[in-house]
């Protein structure tokens, strides 16, 4: 285990993070306008998922460790744009 590459495993895994949650608020904004949105939306979530997938597998194959860490950085991605681009509040409920 060396811990030099697990430091670099979370970057990894925070661009995976950014890659599939920065696509997925991309399709979101693209959607509304669209006449036929579930192609879209059935694509982006192939291309998203299969990205997330070989990412995840090819730090998988150097161990868990590696996997772990990388998670903790899509895990963060997932927080910083949630952050980013979270909806005004509104005064009322509805």
């Amino acid at each position: 285990m060396n811990w030099f590459y697990i430091a670099l495993a979370a970057p990894a895994g925070f661009l995976l993070g950014l890659v599939f949650f920065g696509g997925l608020w991309w399709t979101v904004q693209r959607i509304t306008g669209n006449t036929r949105p579930a192609p879209l939306l059935i694509a982006s979530f192939l291309v998203r998922t299969a990205a997330l997938l070989a990412g995840l597998y090819l730090l998988l194959t150097a161990g868990w460790q590696y996997l772990l860490a990388a998670m903790a950085g899509f895990l963060l991605a997932r927080a910083v744009l949630i952050h980013r681009y979270k909806p005004e509040q509104r005064e009322g409920r509805f």
